[in-house]
């Protein structure tokens, strides 16, 4: 699969988010404003193409010495270290972001996406540089998946208006998710 191919899959038809629910808890929690949406999105894409970077050198490093085995922990040890690195660079260079950010921020280190896509890679038996597009792709989707969320959940329509008292709440940000997502399958079939 080209490296463009890849790309555009991991947007539209293998959507993290979208098609295999990973990474919710932070979608569901920093979709309710824009601006934290789109911070988030941004950390995320960082992470994970850093991740990738870091991450497929160390797979290679393991299989050679036949511990393999060690993936898991290792990555999640990567990525919890690049993971602490962003928060001391926009506590410091970015203040605002990080206040709004908040308690999501450090929760990227235990964001299933992060993770899966590092695994993923490796999985799928990518190269270097399929394995960062494949990152780069499944970000992007993250954080499109985030953006147009935020701009759902901003709208009134879902601010709970004329909605009945068992549905407001969680339950409409649910459903609301569930109907995006069922709107993103329109996109299988795209790559086989």
């Amino acid at each position: 699969m080209g490296i463009f191919a890849i790309i555009v899959s991991m947007i539209l038809v293998n959507n993290y988010v979208f098609a295999q629910f990973l990474g919710i808890c932070p979608f569901l929690g920093v979709s309710k404003k824009l601006d934290s949406a789109v911070g988030m999105g941004g950390a995320v894409i960082f992470v994970m193409m850093l991740a990738t970077a870091v991450t497929w050198p160390i797979q290679q490093i393991l299989d050679q010495f036949n511990i393999g085995f060690l993936q898991t922990v290792v990555f999640i040890l990567v990525i919890a270290a690049l993971v602490q690195l962003i928060e001391m660079m926009l506590k410091k260079y970015i203040p605002s972001l990080y206040q709004s950010l908040g308690v999501y921020l450090p929760l990227i280190t235990t964001n299933c996406a992060v993770l899966g896509v590092c695994i993923a890679n490796i999985d799928k038996g990518y190269g270097f540089i399929q394995s960062i597009a494949n990152s780069f792709g499944a970000a992007v989707g993250f954080t499109i998946a985030l953006i147009l969320f935020a701009g759902i959940r901003s709208t009134k329509l879902v601010n709970e208006e004329g909605v009945p008292k068992a549905f407001r709440g969680v339950p409409l940000v649910l459903v609301s998710s569930a109907i995006m997502a069922i709107a993103f399958m329109g996109f299988s079939g795209m790559f086989s």
